[in-house]
C-alpha cells in the first residue's frame, strides 16, 4: 500500500462523502424543504468540477497499485459527465416532483441514487484494472436499476426494471466471465500487464480471443448496440422520462471510457480481432436502429432506437482507430469517437429534456403527436427542439454534423470506403424519422393546447443547451482540440 496517493482520487471520495451526507440530511427534509437536497446535489458537482479540473493539467498518475489511474482523459470525462447529470437533474426536478418521486414515500433517494450512478461511472473512467472497472460497472447499475423502479405504483416502470436488471445482470455475466478468460491466459488484472502479456505472444492466443469475444458482447451491452439492443427500447420507454435521460446521458462516456481501457489500452494487440467485431456490431446497429426507428409512434421508443443506431456510428470511430498497430497514430479516429459521444449527449440532453418540458402532472408528453404545433405554443423552444433534431440528424451547422463529419474522415483514413458510404446511407434514413418531429411541430396543428409552464432554472439551462448545440456546430474547433489532446496524453502516457 505504499503505492496509494489519495490526492488523484479526491472527486471519488468527496463525491462519496457528500453523497452520504446528502442521504443523511434528507431524511430531515420535508416535502416542502426537498429543494435543499436539490441545492445540496448541484453544489456537490460543482465542487466535483473543481475537483476533477485542477487535476486535468497534471500528468498521468497511477494509484492503489495500478488499480486507478488519472490522466486527461478520464478527468475530461468525468468533468462533461459532471456536467450531463447536474443537468439531468435541473430537467427533472418539476417532473420528478409532479409524480410524487419526490414525496414521502421516496424522498430525496432520486438524487442519492443519481450521485451513486454517477460515482459508478468514475470508477469505470478511472479504472486500470480488471476488477476495479467492473466494480464501477456494477455501482453504476444497480443504481440505476433502482431508478428505473422509483414508481413503484407503476407496472410500465417495474416491468421495465425487471427486464433492465436481468439483461443486466446477463450482460455483466458476459463482461466478468471474458475478463476471467483474460485473467488466465495473460496471469494479471492489470491493463498495462495485460498488453505486455498480449503484445509478447506468451499467451494463448485462443484462450484471448474466446474472452476477447465474451469482453465485446458486454461492452455491447452498456453500449446497447445490436444483437444485444433488446434491453433499450422498453426501458426507455417504461422507466420515467428523468431517469431514461439520466440512463442516456452520462453512462455513455463511461461506456467509451471503458472502451477505451479494454480495447485500445488492454487489448490493442488484438486490434484486428475486435476491429472486426466492432465492424459488425456498427454497421447492424445503424441498420436496425435507423430502420426500426421510422415505424415508432412513441418518441421514447424512437428516441432509444435513435440511440442504437447513434453507437454503432459512435463504433466507426473506435474501429477506425486500427490503422498500421500504432497507438498514437490512432489518435484521431479515438478522438473524432470521443468528440462524437460528448456532441451525442449534448444533444440527448437537450431533446429528453423538451421531453419533460411538455409534460404535466398527469399527463406524459412520449407521443410524437404531442409535438404538433408546438412552434404556435412555444416558438423558441419549438426553435431548439429543431436545433437538436438537426444535430441527430446530422445537418450543418450543428455539432452532430462535425461530429459525423469527424468519424467518416477517421473511417476513410483506413481505406474502409464501403464502411462510410453505409454509414451515410442509413444516416439518411435516420433524417426521416428525425424530421418528421420538425414536420409536426411546424407544419401541423397543435392536439394539446395546454400552457407550457416553464421553472426559470430550466428555461436557462434549456436554451443554453440548445445554443450550445448550434455554437459547438459553428465553432467545433476548441472541443475537438480538447479531445485529441486528452487522447493523445492518455494514449502516449
Amino acid at each position: 500500500m505504499n503505492t496509494v496517493n489519495l490526492v488523484p482520487v479526491y472527486p471519488e471520495i468527496f463525491l462519496l462523502i457528500a453523497t452520504s451526507a446528502i442521504l443523511l440530511i434528507d431524511m430531515f427534509m420535508t416535502d416542502a424543504r426537498r429543494n435543499v437536497t436539490y441545492a445540496l446535489t448541484l453544489v456537490t458537482l460543482l465542487v466535483c468540477i473543481a475537483l476533477s479540473a485542477a487535476d486535468y493539467a497534471n500528468p498521468t498518475v497511477y494509484t492503489f497499485n495500478n488499480m486507478f489511474v488519472s490522466d486527461a482523459m478520464s478527468n475530461l470525462l468525468k468533468i462533461f459527465s459532471y456536467i450531463a447529470v447536474g443537468v439531468t437533474l435541473i430537467y427533472a426536478r418539476q417532473y420528478t416532483t409532479e409524480r410524487g418521486m419526490l414525496g414521502t414515500s421516496v424522498g430525496g433517494e432520486f438524487y442519492v441514487l443519481a450521485l451513486f450512478s454517477l460515482l459508478g461511472q468514475m470508477v469505470m473512467i478511472s479504472g486500470n484494472n480488471f476488477l476495479i472497472i467492473y466494480l464501477g460497472v456494477e455501482l453504476m447499475s444497480l443504481a440505476t436499476y433502482a431508478m428505473v423502479a422509483l414508481r413503484r405504483g407503476n407496472p410500465g416502470s417495474t416491468e421495465a426494471a425487471m427486464k433492465y436488471f436481468v439483461l443486466g445482470a446477463l450482460s455483466s455475466g458476459f463482461l466478468l466471465y471474458g475478463m476471467s478468460m483474460l485473467y488466465g491466459a495473460t496471469g494479471s488484472l492489470d491493463l498495462t500487464e495485460v498488453a505486455k502479456a498480449t503484445a509478447s505472444g506468451t499467451a494463448n492466443k485462443t484462450v484471448l480471443v474466446f474472452g476477447l469475444v465474451f469482453v465485446v458482447s458486454g461492452l455491447a451491452f452498456k453500449l446497447g448496440v445490436v444483437p444485444f439492443h433488446m434491453w433499450v427500447p422498453d426501458v426507455y420507454q417504461g422507466a420515467p422520462t428523468s431517469v431514461t435521460l439520466l440512463l442516456g446521458g452520462a453512462p455513455k462516456l463511461a461506456a467509451f471510457a471503458i472502451c477505451i481501457r479494454l480495447l485500445v489500452e488492454g487489448l490493442f494487440p488484438l486490434a484486428i480481432d475486435w476491429q472486426q467485431m466492432l465492424t459488425v456490431l456498427a454497421v447492424l446497429s445503424m441498420a436496425v436502429g435507423n430502420i426500426t426507428a421510422i415505424v415508432q409512434t412513441n418518441i421514447k421508443r424512437m428516441l432509444a432506437y435513435s440511440t442504437i443506431a447513434q453507437m454503432g456510428f459512435m463504433l466507426l470511430g473506435l474501429l477506425a482507430g486500427v490503422v498500421d498497430g500504432n497507438v498514437s497514430s490512432a489518435a484521431n479516429a479515438y478522438s473524432s469517437a470521443m468528440f462524437y459521444s460528448v456532441a451525442y449527449v449534448l444533444t440527448t440532453l437537450g431533446t429528453f429534456g423538451l421531453v419533460m418540458l411538455l409534460a404535466r402532472s398527469g399527463f406524459e408528453a412520449e407521443s410524437i403527436d404531442d409535438f404538433k404545433g408546438l412552434n404556435q405554443r412555444s416558438p423558441w423552444f419549438a426553435f431548439v427542439m429543431l436545433i437538436l433534431m438537426f444535430s441527430l440528424t446530422g445537418i450543418p451547422p450543428t455539432v452532430g454534423f462535425y461530429a459525423k463529419l469527424a468519424v467518416l474522415q477517421a473511417v476513410l483514413a483506413t481505406g474502409q470506403v464501403w464502411l462510410a458510404v453505409v454509414a451515410v446511407l442509413l444516416s439518411l434514413i435516420g433524417a426521416f424519422y428525425y424530421l418528421r418531429i420538425v414536420k409536426a411541430m411546424y407544419f401541423e396543428d397543435p392536439v394539446d393546447t395546454a400552457k407550457i409552464l416553464v421553472p426559470n432554472d430550466m428555461r436557462v439551462t434549456l436554451s443554453a443547451n440548445g445554443l450550445a448545440v448550434l455554437l459547438l456546430g459553428i465553432l467545433p474547433g476548441p472541443l475537438m482540440a480538447i479531445c485529441a489532446t486528452a487522447i493523445v496524453k492518455t494514449l502516449t502516457s
